[in-house]
């Protein structure tokens, strides 16, 4: 693994560690507050949404990563090793290029709604909240060409099954 990936998969980690640590600390303190006192904050319901997203595209991206995401799976049971390696490839070709069209899309809703000073809550700009979509959804998207590049390898070398996205 490159240096650069290594680096990545840190800050993927860290970055997720710390979403969830921010998300139990600003619930917990909300809990307490409203139950303790009868009163909270009134940014923390709109900033535990917002990291729900973050996390939840975030997860995706390290689930994808290691080839963990959610698959159905019905068609590689009937066909062989080598057909089953050409079924994967294009299905993460359809995959990576459904992602790279959100992502791109995601890339205009952030960059209109920075240029048109959209604020979100608090005073915090809608495009720094919404960032995380066209990130995320590219990152997926990339890793999705790699597995379809790696999975057409296989096909073209008869159906090697030691190695794989993921493997």
């Amino acid at each position: 693994m490159h240096p650069w990936q290594q680096r990545l998969h840190l800050a993927e980690d860290a970055l997720l560690g710390l979403l969830l640590s921010a998300m139990i600390a600003l619930a917990s303190t909300q809990i307490l507050l409203r139950n303790l006192f009868d009163f909270g904050f009134v940014w923390i319901d709109p900033i535990l949404r917002v990291l729900v997203l973050w996390l939840g595209l975030l997860g995706a991206a390290v689930a994808t990563r290691n080839n963990r995401q959610i698959s159905i799976d019905l068609l590689t049971r009937y066909l062989g090793e080598k057909t089953n390696h050409l079924a994967q490839a294009a299905a993460e070709q359809v995959s990576a290029w459904t992602c790279l069209v959100i992502a791109a899309h995601g890339f205009d809703w952030v960059r209109l709604d920075f240029v048109d000073g959209l604020i979100a809550f608090a005073g915090i700009p809608a495009w720094m909240l919404q960032a995380v979509i066209p990130l995320s959804f590219g990152l997926i998207g990339l890793r999705y060409l790699l597995f379809s590049w790696s999975s057409a390898r296989q096909y073209l070398r008869g159906g090697d099954s030691s190695a794989g996205p993921g493997k």
